[in-house]
């Protein structure tokens, strides 16, 4: 069947009744095409009805309602016409699926997928669950909405992924075989056993039902409990890996006998109904109920990975709080390597190592000599976990794991701890094993022990708070005591956990060897000078790799992992930063922190998600004095005789926010007022902050470069202006729209775009006349504190009226030819903008402007002026270093 002229309704249909003509379409939210079958033949009912606000019949329980319903084999995103990223529509379904969470209402399917006209793509949904759990993502964002920093940073993350574990077929050659994948991979309903199984795909959603169902009839007080560490989901883990009512695992922190629950700890300080075991307050009745529906246990291929992943069944708050960062082996590895440059080859058989945060263990994984190291968690089920796999072949030795809350507990020795009862029974205290407590105490041997960790990397306050849709969270870092011990020295460092544990290890373990993975804020953050004042240990060698590699971080950012030796300083005098490239201070200030990057000749490495070597780059603080962009564009407001014609928002002054820079025509379009009006006399300094921001891609290695005040030089320059006013007016963060107001951003005339109404406004093509013609004079400053002065001294341009560079000329041009197209259709808006006429061919869905048109000769425009902006950036990057806007 030819699909190539279908629209997306009628697309869907033809699809259904070609490959799943057996199975059962319905709707689940706006996720676009849904395959399903019945789960059991009871209920006609509304079939995807939703737990929470279903009202069940007397007598019966929300468990009776989930097993009327129909069971999804398949979600996915449909979209018209042919040529699609098949990875971009993946992201809209994800984000669709993550903004209404769909997976914690309905039962999730094997797969999801994605088609057009021409292909269909499948991946397991346990391949993308993970996703979904990150801490500190906005969901709340258009998922059609291709542009947006969200749905980028979430290709960005996935766009390995889905490439290496999707499956594409496509209709003209593959048609027999993508009918045998559906007819193996979804089964009809003469397949359905009495029972839902439990997999890796579906653990996480009847996680959530059982929360519902089955939680509130256990006799616990769940406040009082999560606070010594015991959360549901070893209770459910429990019931899950059970037989006749009997765990099958007993090294679980929580195991069912039979009508109870017992735990591996006494816990009747903690609001548990007994000292050693915990009942149910009806008898098992919501429990009996809930487990008649679902298969129990679960394959036993499935186990390790459910018990693995019990971080994902872990409530958001706790996840934030710790961090739930599992080091990837590709980076286990690679440390392991670079640790053995700096302190030789045969560095376990001479050092001694110790992971303080160590989680389950991972990054422990591939050492040779266990016999020296060390492994404490701040959670006894993770120190259970790691005895599990001791039992099962871990060469670790048992006693060298403990249960240790690094940043609150004291280092005692076991032995005194043994020897005195009233420290077993004070609250949180921890005990070092006695060797390691040995090599602690011991000047000479803390030199050789190194402290491998991969820390949490919380903090207080969230980038949600930035987008107002969170708040700060305030109990993060402040109840520790680390924090408390050293505000009045690291300052607003200490909000982070990761500063916490650094800032203990540095000034009570001195001497030792620090290896850790982080953030790079030690190297880069302002908010870190005061940390740097302390934290003075030498840097010997470190790379870079990106953040989204590691699980449950998200972001277009760098993770590092450093090699800190604390028995040595990184620097001798104060070091001088500057805003230059060639190292000359602009102001001659010299700084009051060491700055280890710049005094170490070591240079980060940094390679791709993939292993492979990208660059060497520097990392190094912007001076906490140093005026940024922002600052140089409020110089060009309240100037005389200005006419407002937009407003720019200008959200942050570093890559990360670069999504924040765009210009509307009224400042009520943006979320935030942090911006500045766009006049008819700063235009041209508009123009080049937008030019400036915009021009160099984001990466994750420059995410949070910082943006400056300029140097001087610009003002002269007059062809780095005219090639920053023609890539505004032609970029897509111009979003100015006569939908909105009058468009005083037309480049041309109506005769040079064939338009036979007046413009309402005409101010572009005569500013872009008088600039050409030497009419347009920058205004100097009279002096470091005063507003731009009107009456200033001109400069003289000997170049002016020579025209345009050939690069913005061709942009010019080709925006030229567009705009000529546009205004020969027939119902052509005279005064439309650039983002009117991309939105007139390009349509929208669901209030989002779609990537592609059908209309062959406007892509064939659009892509002639996207190549060649992409031109025009390069030449103004040049000049984005020279004059100082980046380091």
């Amino acid at each position: 069947m030819d699909y190539h002229k279908l629209r997306e309704e009628p697309l869907k249909s033809a699809v259904r009744e070609v490959f799943f003509k057996a199975y059962k379409y319905t709707q689940i939210g706006n996720i676009d095409f849904v395959i399903a079958k019945y789960t059991s033949d009871k209920g006609q009912r509304n079939l995807f009805e939703d737990v929470e606000s279903s009202n069940p019949v007397p007598g019966e329980s929300h468990s009776a309602v989930i097993s009327e319903s129909l069971k999804s084999i398949l979600w996915a995103e449909a979209k018209q016409g042919t040529g699609h990223d098949i990875y971009e529509s993946f992201v809209q379904l994800i984000l669709t699926i993550g903004k209404e969470k769909t997976f914690e209402k309905y039962l999730p399917p094997k797969y999801i997928g994605a088609f057009d006209a021409e292909k269909f793509a499948f991946i397991e949904y346990h391949k993308i669950q993970e996703v979904f759990y990150q801490n500190d993502f906005n969901w709340n964002v258009t998922p059609s909405n291709h542009d947006s920093k969200e749905f980028k940073q979430l290709h960005s993350l996935c766009e390995n992924l889905l490439q290496e574990n999707s499956i594409l077929f496509t209709y003209e050659s593959q048609e027999a075989e993508l009918k045998e994948f559906i007819k193996l991979n979804f089964k009809t309903d003469k397949d359905i056993s009495e029972k839902i199984s439990v997999t890796k795909n579906n653990f996480t959603f009847i996680f959530q039902r059982w929360s519902l169902a089955v939680k509130p009839t256990i006799a616990v007080d769940w406040d009082l409990a999560q606070k010594a560490g015991i959360i549901s989901a070893d209770f459910f883990l429990a019931d899950l890996l059970s037989s006749e009512n009997e765990s099958l695992k007993e090294n679980l922190y929580v195991v069912l006998k039979k009508t109870k629950y017992e735990l591996a700890k006494k816990i009747d300080e903690m609001g548990l109904v007994s000292t050693s075991s915990v009942g149910f307050t009806d008898r098992q009745a919501a429990y009996k109920q809930f487990w008649a529906i679902y298969q129990r246990p679960p394959k036993e291929e499935y186990w390790d990975y459910i018990i693995g992943r019990r971080d994902l069944l872990v409530p958001q708050d706790i996840r934030e709080r710790k961090g739930s960062f599992f080091t990837p082996r590709i980076w286990v590895e690679k440390s392991q390597q670079y640790l053995a440059d700096v302190l030789g080859e045969t560095w376990q058989d001479e050092y001694y190592i110790w992971d303080c945060c160590a989680g389950t263990g991972n990054l422990l994984n591939g050492l040779t000599n266990y016999r020296n190291v060390w492994a404490s968690t701040l959670d006894k089920q993770d120190v259970d976990v790691m005895k599990d796999r001791i039992a099962n072949g871990w060469n670790m030795f048992e006693n060298h794991v403990f249960q240790f809350d690094f940043l609150n507990d004291e280092f005692l020795p076991a032995e005194l701890v043994n020897r005195h009862a009233e420290l077993v029974s004070a609250p949180n205290r921890g005990k070092l094993p006695d060797d390691l407590y040995k090599i602690l105490i011991d000047e000479e041997k803390r030199k050789k022990l190194v402290i491998y960790i991969n820390p949490p990397y919380a903090e207080a306050a969230s980038t949600k708070t930035i987008v107002g849709t969170g708040e700060n969270k305030t109990n993060v870092a402040v109840t520790q005591k680390t924090y408390e011990k050293y505000l009045d020295r690291i300052g607003i460092a200490g909000r982070e956990l990761f500063a916490q544990f650094f800032i203990r290890i540095y000034c009570e373990m001195k001497g030792c060897i620090l290896a850790e993975f982080s953030k790079l804020k030690i190297l880069q953050a302002p908010n870190f000078a005061d940390f740097r004042k302390i934290f003075d240990a030498k840097l010997e060698k470190y790379f870079v790799v990106p953040a989204k590699t590691f699980d449950n971080v998200k972001g277009n950012f760098p993770i590092g992992f450093f090699i800190w030796n604390t028995d040595k300083k990184s620097h001798t005098d104060s070091i001088l930063l500057t805003q230059n490239q060639d190292g000359n201070s602009e102001n001659g200030k010299s700084l009051d922190f060491p700055n280890p990057c710049d005094n170490n000749k070591e240079m980060a490495d940094a390679f791709d998600e993939n292993g492979n070597f990208l660059q060497k780059r520097k990392f190094s603080p912007i001076p906490q004095d140093a005026k940024s962009i922002n600052d140089w564009i409020i110089t060009t407001r309240n100037r005389a005789d200005e006419m407002p014609i937009g407003y720019m928002y200008a959200n942050g002054a570093d890559f990360q926010h670069n999504s924040f820079n765009y210009i509307v025509n009224d400042k009520n379009q943006i979320p935030h007022p942090r911006g500045t009006l766009v006049t008819t006399k700063n235009i041209l300094e508009i123009a080049i902050y937008l030019s400036v921001r915009h021009s160099i891609e984001h990466t994750w290695l420059n995410d949070r470069d910082q943006f400056l005040f300029p140097k001087d030089g610009w003002q002269d320059d007059f062809e780095f202006q005219g090639d920053s006013l023609i890539y505004t007016l032609f970029h897509g963060q111009n979003r100015i729209s006569s939908e909105q107001g009058t468009n005083h951003f037309i480049p041309f005339t109506e005769t040079q775009v064939g338009c036979k109404k007046a413009f309402k406004s005409t101010f572009m093509s005569i500013f872009i006349r008088d600039f050409l013609g030497g009419k347009v004079k920058i205004e100097n400053k009279k002096s470091e504190n005063d507003l731009f002065s009107q009456d200033a001294t001109p400069p003289s341009h000997e170049v002016l009226g020579e025209g345009l560079s050939p690069s913005a000329q061709s942009v010019y041009d080709t925006g030229l030819e567009l705009w000529k197209y546009y205004h020969a259709q027939p119902r052509a808006n005279p005064d439309a903008s650039f983002y009117d006429i991309r939105k007139f061919f390009q349509g929208e869905t669901k209030g989002r402007m779609n990537n592609g048109s059908n209309d062959e000769r406007y892509t064939e425009l659009i892509s002639a002026l996207r190549e060649k902006q992409k031109l025009l950036a390069k030449k103004i990057e040049a000049k984005v270093y020279e004059y100082g806007f980046l380091r």
